[in-house]
């Protein structure tokens, strides 16, 4: 399918995975002229792109960047059981093929590439960049999930039982997850998401709990391995995922050129979730890093 504006141009196509998996993609392009940079978008947990990222794919469009966006196995119009994550590393592999298949077209040889990933997506954004540490030019990194809260950590005979019980009962829906109204500043935009038919909005599964557990531990193992050029934004009011974990991220890698914004009163979801006036404050500072990078 293809739409959009005069300013840019909006597609949707069904891929297939190594898995034999459906799985929806879609991208925002400019519509008259070369795009300045190839942006890769990460949806967070629970959510997809086409109506949750829309905003976000529209504003870089018009800003002149080409940006693509696929839902993981399981998330929005991608086949699979909702939200189940049977294997965190089938989410970067999905995004990893897809990506590079578009960057390896013949007219985006030479275009930057840079990974956009917010919460659960920050995390599939680092983890792409650590599976190929050379390839991706930048990184722009919304709390991205690299470490799970002190007081959300349980037991280790807790994490032991769960992690067995993954093996045998791995859909299992756990009273745990829903989080909306503790990302999602705005009732309006909390509203939106429940009445999004693509979001999940129940308890995280038991199999997708573990994997987003072993993820976040790997991530905090291996947060001096980031070295590609990165911007970091978080909201102080984050209830979510701590911005201290961000703050973290930040000390420890390696990076040369890596910039941090704590943005004093807003949430967890900086460019879906916010006021309006924060949005724009938000994606003026992406689109100044952006910018500034590109030459």
């Amino acid at each position: 399918m293809e739409s959009g504006s005069t300013e840019f141009r909006y597609e949707e196509e069904f891929i297939y995975n190594s898995r034999g998996m459906k799985l929806f993609t879609c991208s925002w392009v400019p519509a008259h002229s070369e795009p300045k940079g190839l942006v890769f978008l990460c949806h967070g947990y629970g959510l997809e792109c086409s109506v949750s990222l829309r905003g976000c794919g529209i504003r870089l469009a018009k800003a002149g960047y080409a940006v693509y966006g696929i839902d993981y196995q399981g998330h929005g119009k991608s086949s699979g059981l909702q939200c189940y994550i049977p294997n965190f590393d089938h989410l970067v592999n999905d995004c990893f093929h897809h990506f590079t298949s578009i960057y390896e077209r013949q007219e985006n040889k030479k275009i930057k590439k840079i990974l956009m990933g917010e919460s659960m997506g920050g995390a599939v954004a680092l983890l792409l960049h650590i599976k190929a540490p050379s390839y991706w030019d930048m990184a722009v990194l919304v709390a991205p999930m690299c470490k799970f809260a002190e007081e959300l950590k349980p037991h280790p005979v807790w994490i032991s039982i769960g992690d067995m019980l993954s093996y045998v009962i791995p859909t299992w829906i756990t009273p745990f997850g829903e989080v909306i109204d503790a990302a999602f500043r705005v009732p309006e935009i909390r509203d939106e998401v429940r009445r999004n038919p693509l979001c999940y909005k129940g308890g995280v599964r038991l199999g997708t709990a573990t994997q987003l557990w072993k993820t976040s531990l790997e991530l905090e193992a291996r947060l001096e391995q980031v070295s590609l050029p990165f911007l970091l934004m978080h909201g102080a009011q984050d209830r979510v995922i701590h911005p201290s974990h961000t703050q973290l991220l930040h000390q420890r890698a390696p990076s040369t050129d890596k910039t941090f914004h704590l943005f004093p009163d807003m949430w967890h979801s900086l460019t879906i979730g916010e006021l309006p006036q924060n949005i724009d404050i938000v994606f003026a500072h992406i689109l100044s890093w952006l910018d500034a990078r590109i030459s």
